[in-house]
């Protein structure tokens, strides 16, 4: 199975889910992990604000961050590589990933084609509506 690793901006606690006013989709994908754990898939989860190490020592996420910013996040990899920024991954995409079918059967088989990229690398910004771009060696930074 391949190994999932959340990348997460700083939350208030390991989760985020705490306090009066819960993000729903924190509470989703917490639940969409466990589902995830409870079929033996290695999922693990960093959140900037209690692992700041973890970012630091990743280069891929270290890279990412510096790039895109905290803004970014959550960074999702598969086997050490981008698979998902932006936004947590659904249910569906999190069994893709660890080759797991709906029902809990391994699919890695039908699903190969699904996987993410073999390739590291950084999203490029698309350009602003001036035109300018933040990307990398566009001098904006």
């Amino acid at each position: 199975m391949a190994q999932i690793e959340i990348f997460e901006p700083g939350l208030c606690c390991g989760t985020g889910i705490c306090g009066v006013d819960v993000d729903q989709s924190l509470v989703t994908v917490s639940a969409d992990l466990d589902w995830l754990r409870a079929q033996g898939a290695p999922v693990t989860r960093f959140n900037l604000a209690q692992e700041p190490l973890a970012f630091v020592d990743n280069e891929l996420v270290r890279a990412f961050v510096h790039t895109v910013g905290q803004d970014g996040l959550p960074l999702t990899l598969v086997d050490g590589m981008t698979a998902l920024t932006g936004r947590y991954p659904s249910r569906a995409e999190l069994a893709k990933w660890a080759g797991i079918a709906a029902g809990g059967q391994d699919a890695a088989s039908k699903n190969a084609a699904l996987q993410p990229d073999a390739s590291p690398r950084l999203l490029m910004m698309a350009p602003d509506a001036d035109g300018t771009s933040c990307a990398v060696g566009s001098g904006c930074c």
